[in-house]
């Protein structure tokens, strides 16, 4: 007897019917960025698709996303003012805690998670607070100046309770300071926020794939690089012990960033962990699809939906991508 697998090609009925991988609108997550001013609304350059709204607007894009099939969004802010302690990431009239406000009021279902991180704050770029070092063993950022990992964690969770003060359904450090997921859950449990949730970039790799987004968020170190606290691209055993320091801290969900080209992280952090595992699709992941498809080299559609495919069959329960809303324009 001949084994023909063709047999359950046959149709797409039944090509659907034996899928090994599905993707619900509700395992993804929609990105955006708000800015100070009004009545703003202005497409990204390096994003084709993607705006960044002020406050006042923010209501509307969320409206769509719900519209869309998605009930949950990652919102990054961009302040007016950075100085060197980030004041503006924990001020309670800060862009990212009023733009809670105005999401919660256009819809009040939609499921907010807040990026928690210093970067776009700082004047500098880092995110954490910048200290001279005498050490010659430790790697420096310009001259004498590194990150201070510890007097860092203060910020953060101080940030991480401000968000969650004005509305925030989950919060999302992105800093990879050490020990930060477990100063923020002490932070977040002190005031209150016992079940607010905490989602941790685990394994944040120091990327090339984040140059659209550092443009989108103004957030681009002025000196130096992010290379001392982002992990290195070849360790994937340094990404298991990441993440099970932060699942140890108390986190809630584990991210693996970026997606496409760490699979295997997700995959070794899948079969590995309980908790579950998200994956960000990044800016530059995404901005070099638009790209191929404006030159006409691949057809946007189905390298969307094979993108997100492979994600998910890697092991990712939740994919946070700027394709959200389109995916679910290509399902219908």
């Amino acid at each position: 007897m001949k084994i023909r697998p063709r047999r359950l090609r046959g149709s797409a009925i039944l090509r659907k019917m034996v899928a090994e991988t599905n993707i619900s609108p509700d395992q993804l997550v929609q990105p955006a960025f708000i800015i100070p001013g009004k009545d703003v609304k202005e497409e990204i350059r390096s994003m084709p698709g993607q705006f960044r709204f002020s406050v006042d607007r923010i209501g509307e894009e969320a409206r769509e996303i719900k519209k869309a099939g998605i009930s949950s969004m990652l919102i990054f802010g961009i302040p007016e003012n950075k100085d060197e302690k980030a004041s503006g990431a924990y001020a309670k009239d800060g862009v990212v805690q009023m733009a809670i406000a105005s999401i919660k009021e256009a819809v009040p279902e939609m499921y907010v998670i807040t990026d928690v991180c210093l970067c776009e704050y700082m004047s500098h770029g880092h995110c954490g607070i910048v200290r001279k070092c005498v050490s010659a063993s430790v790697r420096k950022l310009k001259g004498d100046y590194v990150i201070d990992n510890d007097a860092t964690l203060e910020l953060l969770a101080m940030t991480a309770v401000s968000h969650a003060e004005s509305g925030a359904d989950m919060v999302a450090p992105s800093d990879m300071m050490d020990g930060r997921v477990a100063a923020i859950r002490k932070a977040l449990d002190k005031e209150g926020f016992t079940y607010t949730p905490i989602m941790s970039y685990a394994a944040k790799y120091a990327s090339a794939f984040y140059g659209p987004f550092r443009s989108a968020a103004e957030s681009a170190p002025q000196v130096g690089d992010r290379k001392t606290y982002q992990m290195d691209p070849p360790n994937v055993r340094e990404a298991m012990k990441e993440i099970a320091l932060d699942i140890e801290e108390g986190a809630d969900i584990v991210m693996v960033k970026p997606a496409l080209a760490y699979l295997d992280v997700i995959a070794k952090a899948r079969e590995r962990f309980d908790l579950p595992i998200a994956a960000y699709n990044v800016s530059g992941e995404y901005s070099m699809l638009k790209a191929a498809a404006k030159n006409g080299w691949i057809d946007e559609k189905r390298a969307v939906l094979e993108t997100l495919t492979a994600i998910k069959r890697a092991g990712a329960d939740i994919i946070i991508t700027y394709s959200a809303k389109e995916y679910t324009q290509y399902l219908s």
